[in-house]
């Protein structure tokens, strides 16, 4: 079976993780994604991930609320560990061998980012867990997920959300939003679509590294993006 991309970066949210829970972790969700996960992994595609922490704990969130924001997004930061540990936890279950590589420096938990052997962790069909964002203050996991995805050469960004793609408006509110097939960076950052962050954006568009959206509870979507089939949605330069 031909695949597309060979190396991806997929970014999972923690409010993904949820799935129709409160907070925490749903379990079946979990297993879903990871079952997904293998499979592509069984194709031979290279696969490192980004995750969030925002079912655990949002930083921007308390930071509105009173809470210095660099507190809070040290907080959130380590939520993103936290589900990166549950995560790894799941994939050995099924047979993958993961690693974690933290922006923070916490190596009786997990081991430090290291370009190089991140690399060679990829290279050796291990999938690869980004957690911690980018180590700093004031900038999304989105934001980190394309800075990774830069820095470990990936084809393709792919951003798993809790809707099918990008619409024109909230298809929640609005009965009459349609899904964007295709869509550039520029015009994402311009109609302030809530694609990613702006950074991110801006980033992936500078470096010409593909984005697409699609939806963590569709079943199958993951693998059909790997094929190269329609779904979810495209953006480029």
């Amino acid at each position: 079976m031909n695949v597309k991309y060979k190396r991806i970066l997929l970014k999972l949210s923690g409010e993904a993780l949820m799935g129709d829970d409160s907070y925490g972790i749903n379990q079946a969700i979990m297993a879903r994604i990871v079952d997904e996960v293998n499979e592509i992994s069984q194709l031979g595609v290279e696969i490192a991930i980004v995750i969030g922490g925002g079912n655990i704990f949002r930083g921007m969130t308390s930071a509105n609320d009173g809470m210095d924001r660099v507190t809070a997004d040290h907080m959130g930061m380590l939520a993103t560990v936290m589900n990166a540990l549950a995560l790894q936890n799941a994939m050995k279950q099924v047979g993958l061998a993961a690693r974690i590589q933290s922006a923070f420096n916490i190596e009786q938990v997990v081991e430090p980012y290291v370009w190089d052997k991140a690399m060679r962790y990829l290279q050796e069909g291990k999938i690869v867990i980004f957690a911690a964002g980018t180590g700093n203050p004031f900038f999304t996991t989105d934001t980190a997920a394309a800075l990774r995805g830069m820095e470990m050469g990936v084809d393709i960004v792919l951003k798993a959300t809790k809707v099918d793609g990008v619409y024109t408006s909230d298809p929640k509110v609005d009965s009459q939003a349609t899904r964007y097939q295709k869509l550039s960076f520029d015009e994402a950052i311009s109609k302030n679509l809530q694609v990613m962050d702006a950074t991110a954006l801006t980033l992936c568009r500078d470096q010409k590294l593909l984005l697409n959206v699609f939806s963590v509870f569709k079943t199958g979507a993951l693998k059909r993006i790997i094929l190269g089939e329609d779904e979810g949605t495209f953006v480029t330069t």
